[in-house]
């Protein structure tokens, strides 16, 4: 039966159910498919664009129908009242199932789904301003014997406010990631006989599970006939059989499935198809990760964790790691015990990020590494402790009556080198360096046990230096024995961790305001005092134990008042980053590929300080500028400082877990991952 004609029967079988059985001869019948409005901030800002969804529940057994239903079925049907001003952009459906019945194809939706949508606030409505919208729809709920049309209307306030405040952000976040992504690239089609052939650009080495093309376009395939989908270099071949519309279609557009819930838009028209290639294999997704390349991975992690002992985001601990070198101990016992017990630090810690991070992402955040440098409360935490670790270095006090890791960090023994590692490892891994970025994406996609072996090889690549300080003892007979040039040394030390403290300062205002600096400027001056006085107190004789109330009290309060939002930046602002780049869109990126020009992508944050040091350097080059500007290379920049689930999901798809990342789209060309210590010579070779 044609596909048309197997429609309008549906529709008169089902018309034909409601005449004999009217509404008013029986008690209202609840919806198969339950739905519900629900908006990521209920206080948009004037101006901003908010994302709503429609949530769609279908009952056990039911489904609903995507937007082209297959051989059956009746896309649905929605119909907004806004009010003036307001404009809602086109609904966006995840990607759908495959469903045959009696040999008959249904895309549909057999579990909970939700359908988003863009509502733009008025540039001029005023804060205040109720907002209802309003949703009417008709759809289809169907099991494997019955179809039953339903309906229903759903309202929805928002009130016009500051912005920024949201709500079920993981929630958004996860609706974000089942929906399909542009391709970006124009494929093409062609009909031999009557088969149907789809080149679709992909490149060779990208991953791919269950491969199906789920056309959009109406009657021009086959839709329950097999699928035969190749691979020929950087393009994939989907043979289907065509219909009677598709030697006439001017354009086909579909999705490409690509892995469970992950899918490509894109659109076809009339070209040239290669021949068929190799057959893509059906393989689940992680399953194609072999011992070797987990301990590919592994010996990256190690070798990044080495290698961030010098990196510049690392430089700032090493005060406590140089002064644990010169009291390395006078014997093998000691070393080992210290350097052991150091190492232990490092890898809990390294361990502990990554079962948390490895939790987020399975709740439906997009986190990656250095996740909680993307919360303030954790930067004043942070800022406060590195500021006690100053003064205790510069001799303010010497028992530290601070109670937790900086203490215990000033201890001699094995104790205090334990937390001096978990210390280091804390704030010693925002940035991802050399080695580190692959492996620590890799972490993010092998199963669990594997990923976090890697994580513990991070930490202990991190702590190798020290493992070799204490086992090789032709290294340690030439550290400089303790003496009365310590005392000097450490207040030398002091330095580096009060321009910590500083460089934290700064990334607390960039994530707060300036409400938030000055609170954390106020909190680190009210504790120093209570320091001073501890202090003094010590010198005496006393105990300064009694502060440590005090101090945490201040901690706290000083965390409970701290402005938690990141206060909005100006568009001239937003785009005045290195070489007067505009903020990251991935639509943008797309149109400016398009263009004749190459791209040039980055990514950072304002507390990585690997990011900080290239902008301040290679980036901001003259030379850099002008050979930019001189071949029309077009610049975005991504900003992680607070975790935006768009980016993280866009580092993941690049195999990265962190920043900084740095992509170089040249003119018709896949994205190049370049170095993450970028040199003027690399960036003017472009």
């Amino acid at each position: 039966m044609p596909i048309l004609s197997l429609r309008v029967a549906i529709l008169l079988m089902l018309a034909l159910a409601a005449f004999v059985h009217p509404a008013g001869a029986q008690a209202p019948r609840e919806n198969a498919i339950r739905t519900a409005l629900a908006a990521e901030t209920m206080a948009p800002a004037p101006g901003e664009t908010v994302t709503i969804a429609i949530r769609m529940t279908p009952d056990p057994g039911w489904h609903g129908y995507w937007t082209n239903p297959g051989d059956a079925g009746v896309p649905d049907e929605w119909v907004w009242d806004v009010p003036d001003g307001v404009s809602v952009g086109d609904l966006r459906y995840p990607v759908p199932q495959r469903l045959v019945i009696s040999g008959i194809m249904n895309y549909v939706f057999e579990r909970d789904y939700a359908l988003l949508a863009e509502v733009t606030i008025p540039a001029d409505a005023a804060p205040g301003t109720r907002l209802p919208l309003r949703v009417s729809g008709n759809w289809l709920a169907c099991t494997a014997e019955i179809c039953v049309p339903e309906s229903g209307a759903m309202t929805l306030t928002l009130t016009v406010g500051e912005g920024g405040a949201t709500r079920d952000r993981a929630t958004f976040d996860r609706y974000r990631a089942e929906l399909p992504r542009p391709l970006g690239s124009e494929a093409v089609f062609a009909v031999a006989g009557d088969m149907l052939r789809i080149g679709i650009p992909f490149p060779r080495d990208a991953d791919i599970a269950d491969p199906y093309f789920f056309a959009e376009s109406d009657r021009v395939l086959d839709y329950a006939a097999e699928q035969r989908v190749t691979r020929r270099d950087d393009m994939l071949i989907v043979e289907v059989p065509a219909d009677e519309e598709a030697s006439a279609a001017r354009e086909i557009s579909g999705l490409l499935k690509i892995g469970e819930a992950d899918g490509l838009l894109l659109r076809a028209v009339p070209g040239t198809v290669p021949p068929a290639g190799t057959p893509v294999a059906v393989e689940e997704r992680g399953t194609s990760w072999t011992v070797a390349t987990i301990l590919l991975a592994l010996g990256g992690a190690i070798l990044g964790g080495l290698l961030l002992n010098i990196m510049p985001c690392v430089f700032p601990i090493l005060s406590l790691k140089a002064l644990s070198l010169a009291r390395a101990g006078e014997s093998d016992a000691a070393a080992r015990k210290d350097a052991l017990a150091y190492t232990a630090g490092v890898i809990l810690v390294c361990v502990a990020l990554g079962v948390v991070l490895l939790l987020l992402r399975a709740g439906g955040q997009a986190a990656g590494w250095a996740f909680q440098l993307q919360d303030p409360r954790m930067i004043l935490l942070l800022l406060l402790l590195i500021s006690a670790i100053t003064f205790n270095l510069a001799g303010l006090f010497e028992v530290p009556a601070l109670s937790g890791g900086g203490r215990l960090a000033g201890r001699d023994d094995a104790v205090g080198s334990f937390f001096t590692g978990a210390l280091a490892a804390f704030v010693a891994t925002p940035c991802t360096g050399p080695f580190m970025a692959a492996a620590l994406g890799a972490a993010l996609v092998v199963p669990s046990a594997a990923a976090l072996a890697i994580f513990a090889g991070l930490g202990i690549g991190l702590a190798l230096p020290f493992l070799l300080i204490a086992y090789v003892p032709s290294i340690r007979i030439r550290l400089p024995k303790p003496g009365p040039w310590l005392a000097t040394f450490r207040k030398v030390m002091a330095i580096p961790m009060a321009l910590t403290a500083l460089a934290l300062v700064w990334v607390l205002g960039r994530q707060t305001g300036v409400d938030g600096m000055t609170l954390g400027i106020a909190a680190v001056l009210i504790m120093a005092g209570l320091l001073w006085w501890a202090g003094g107190r010590q010198r005496k004789g006393g105990s300064g134990r009694l502060l440590a109330l005090p101090v945490l009290a201040v901690v706290a309060l000083a965390m409970v008042f701290l402005p938690t939002e990141r206060p909005a930046l100006s568009a001239d602002l937003a785009a005045s980053g290195a070489l007067g780049a505009e903020p990251f869109d991935e639509a943008r990126l797309e149109e400016l590929r398009a263009g004749e020009g190459g791209v040039f992508v980055y990514f950072t944050a304002d507390w990585c300080i690997t990011c900080k040091a290239n902008e301040a350097g290679a980036l901001a080059s003259d030379a850099v500028a002008a050979h930019f500007a001189e071949n029309d290379i077009a610049v975005m920049v991504g900003d992680w400082t607070t975790g935006d689930p768009v980016i993280g999901r866009f580092l993941e798809r690049h195999g990265r877990s962190g920043v900084p990342l740095y992509l170089w789209y040249a003119p018709g060309e896949e994205a190049e991952i370049l170095p993450q210590i970028l040199t003027v010579g690399r960036l003017t070779g472009l």
